[in-house]
């Protein structure tokens, strides 16, 4: 049974009130590790620590080649570690053991690209217009940052915000899910290894209504970065208004999918599979909304149904389950209510909506894979971010009415278009109110593009050059070559 403790200041620490948080394997519901269950009081220390560390340490100041190379360890040991985290990062949340590889491949490279960019960052000479005079722009790091991640890719978006903020040579404290804390927990034992000094990496591990809080409302933390739901998020910017910290919020999406019927009708069915179903639809840029030509709607409705029922769920270490369980109890219960809603509100359900017979997965938070037709846009099951394995599809007849559709959400984080007629996806990709739109796939990212979304998706964008940006401040410098007094005041 796994103990887990907080990294404070650098060392490893109980909370305060010495309370401890089952943590639960979502498959069987076993219990597989006791975490220190922190709160506003061990989340003020980790700050402290993280304020001393970036005013009075030297962080901040190594140059950033130094920080670079071990930002790059921190990749390497992320590598050499990768079947132990996979096995973690499966247990804690219920993935299959073959995405949580492939997530630490993904979790490495994005270490390794940030480490790459830590000494890129050359400032700008500006040729200035007063005589005598020299102008340059500098980046310099923010200060102290708090990093709130979400359950679903616990480690994945961790890295995203702790391998730009080390480049970048801030100080920071993190905190993870109250529910899924095993591999934030084994990566800052690598960040350890690695030669973070102490100070500059703070683990606070504990529930957001007290260590979330905190973060977002300190007057000695510079940058609060969120990713999870909206109301949270909302919650999150309120506290960053008190002492009008830098804010980075990505608040998730109910994402479009639009298939024109020219699109190559296997790629497009498949994908629209992957884009919903893939990891039980805990995914912010899952494509729930399905947006299908009015001509192909019955056939390609058809085919889905006939792949949604014949799905595996089971263990993600079993190498036939295509999608393991969904997080909790609490979780699997939201995903039911929007089910009920969908089925008042006069859509169609036509596979789905109700838990597996087969008694092996009773013991789990397993939910079938769910398709609704006869939606509508006006409909809370098309609209709100029901992040589950719940497909809602709607119809249309022109371009124009497709991607009118897909703008119809407060939501703008991601969307994909499938159609054989290129000239086509760029004219309706340019329409799309969206952070990423993918042609003729969906899904992919990579640590050297942006992500973020327009709208209530959020603000601010995670990797590419643009994530290290957000953790800097820019700095113009004036310097007068000739001095001599003005004579303004005679």
């Amino acid at each position: 049974m796994k103990q887990l403790k907080m990294y404070i200041n650098g060392q490893w620490v109980d909370a305060g009130t010495n309370e401890t948080r089952e943590i639960i394997n979502p498959y069987n519901q076993e219990v597989i590790a006791h975490a220190a269950e922190g709160n506003e009081q061990d989340a003020k220390k980790a700050i402290q620590a993280a304020r001393e560390t970036f005013d009075e340490g030297s962080w901040a100041t190594t140059p950033a080649n130094e920080r670079g190379e071990i930002v790059y360890e921190i990749g390497r040991l992320i590598r050499r570690d990768k079947a132990e985290l996979a096995e973690l990062e499966t247990l804690d949340t219920g993935k299959t053991l073959t995405e949580s590889e492939a997530d630490m491949d993904d979790i490495a490279n994005v270490f390794l690209y940030f480490a790459g960019l830590a000494d890129k960052e050359e400032g700008e000479i500006i040729a200035s217009p007063i005589p005598d005079s020299q102008s340059k722009v500098v980046r310099e790091p923010v200060g102290v940052c708090g990093q709130i991640t979400p359950w679903n890719y616990p480690l994945l978006q961790a890295a995203w915000k702790l391998a730009p903020a080390l480049a970048a040579g801030n100080t920071l404290i993190l905190k993870p899910s109250e529910i899924t804390p095993l591999t934030s927990v084994k990566v800052f034992e690598l960040m350890e290894e690695a030669g973070v000094p102490k100070g500059v990496a703070n683990l606070v591990l504990g529930p957001g209504h007290n260590v979330g809080a905190e973060l977002s409302e300190s007057h000695q933390v510079d940058l609060i970065s969120f990713t999870g739901g909206i109301e949270t998020g909302r919650r999150v910017m309120h506290g960053a208004s008190l002492n009008i910290k830098k804010l980075a919020l990505e608040l998730g999406g109910k994402n479009p999918n639009i298939v024109f019927a020219d699109a190559d009708f296997e790629t497009a069915v498949d994908q629209a599979m992957n884009a919903v179903f893939f990891h039980g639809g805990q995914i912010c840029s899952a494509g729930a909304r399905l947006i299908v030509e009015e001509s192909i709607h019955d056939e390609f409705v058809a085919e889905l149904v006939k792949r949604a029922e014949r799905m595996k769920l089971g263990s993600g270490f079993a190498e036939e389950t295509m999608c393991g369980p969904l997080i909790s109890k609490d979780h699997r219960e939201k995903v039911e209510g929007y089910v009920e809603i969908g089925k008042q509100e006069g859509a169609k359900l036509v596979t789905g909506g109700e838990r597996p017979a087969n008694p092996e997965l009773q013991d789990g938070f397993f939910y079938l894979p769910t398709i609704f037709t006869e939606c509508r846009s006006e409909m809370r099951i098309v609209q709100e971010e029901v992040f589950g394995p719940v497909l809602t599809v709607e119809t249309f007849k022109t371009a124009d009415e497709a991607a009118a559709i897909a703008n119809d959400s407060v939501y703008g984080l991601s969307g994909g278009v499938f159609t054989t007629d290129i000239a086509k996806a760029e004219y309706v990709s340019a329409k799309l109110r969206m952070g990423t739109v993918w042609i003729n796939d969906f899904h992919p990212y990579f640590a050297q593009a942006p992500w973020g979304g327009y709208k209530q998706s959020g603000i601010g964008r995670e990797l590419g050059r643009q994530g290290l940006e957000e953790y800097t401040e820019t700095k113009h410098i004036y310097r007068n070559t000739n001095p001599e007094p003005i004579g303004w005041f005679k």
